[in-house]
């Protein structure tokens, strides 16, 4: 079989979105290289040709994309190579088919992302881990909304949050996390919901510490759920933008009484961490 790999160009802020909708249409991991071109990969050309045109309906316009024959190789698993630990101040993110110890320690992250957004590899993630590891406090209460592979979720409870609850809409990234919590031995502390970020937030108040790495649009849609569901004192940490984009969430931040505490950036994007006075 001869793969093909699909280019896809598109606007800085639709990436995101685009991204997660290759995933959900090709079966296959989205690889987004240094100058924002999104490569994902197709049976045959057809199919490449199909999922482009299937992508310019959705877009409601027509797409910058190419497609490539490939080696005859596996490509749902060669994205794999190159990727290795990480590490984040007290915390270790590896994949789960590097070879290690068997039972991974208090501080290690072992995750396979399968077709779920966030492997620790995308600078919004990164830089959510690195404030995530800053500012999370022993027996904190967290919330991860738009939680994809469980990364930061089971990240808190390795950290010492004495419990960790990650919402998405997408019931198979939901399936990938609890098989990400069972790896890292952490599901008696973590849980995930299915459901609108709006609808179960409220429900779960109040929470320490509010994780959301998704895009500043629906971040700051769901600013005041976040404010309200925060106790006195809890932090907000805010990714998934471009460093770009901070002089526009700043704003939104101060609207709901939010205080910035510190902030990261990494590869192009921006993390927040802001705090309820």
């Amino acid at each position: 079989m001869t793969w093909w790999a699909i280019d896809v160009r598109t606007a800085p802020e639709r990436r995101e979105r685009t991204s997660a909708w290759l995933v959900a249409h090709s079966g296959h991991t989205v690889e987004e290289r240094d100058d924002g071109t999104l490569v994902t990969f197709a049976e045959d050309e057809p199919a490449a040709t199909a999922l482009i045109a299937a992508l310019a309906v959705a877009e409601g316009a027509p797409v910058d994309a190419e497609w490539r024959p490939l080696e005859s190789v596996d490509w749902s698993t060669r994205w794999r190579e190159g990727l290795g630990s990480r590490q984040f101040g007290r915390l270790t993110v590896r994949p789960s088919w590097i070879a290690d110890e068997d039972d991974p320690d208090a501080t290690t992250v072992v995750l396979d992302p399968e077709n779920a957004f966030g492997s620790g590899e995308h600078g919004s993630t990164r830089a959510a881990l690195v404030l995530l590891e800053r500012h999370l406090r022993p027996g904190d209460r967290v919330l991860d909304l738009g939680s994809g592979s469980g990364i930061l979720t089971i990240a808190a409870a390795k950290l010492g949050a004495a419990r960790a609850i990650g919402i998405d809409n997408d019931s198979e990234a939901n399936v990938v996390a609890l098989r990400n919590a069972d790896r890292n031995a952490v599901r008696g502390r973590v849980e995930f919901l299915e459901g609108d970020a709006t609808d179960l937030t409220c429900l779960l108040a109040p929470a320490d510490l509010v994780l959301s790495n998704i895009l500043r649009t629906v971040n700051v849609f769901l600013l005041p759920a976040i404010a309200a569901v925060l106790r006195p004192g809890g932090l907000g940490i805010f990714s998934g933008m471009e460093v770009v984009e901070s002089a526009l969430f700043r704003p939104a931040l101060a609207a709901v009484g939010l205080v910035v505490r510190d902030e990261v950036e990494d590869a192009g994007w921006w993390a927040v961490a802001a705090a309820r006075p």
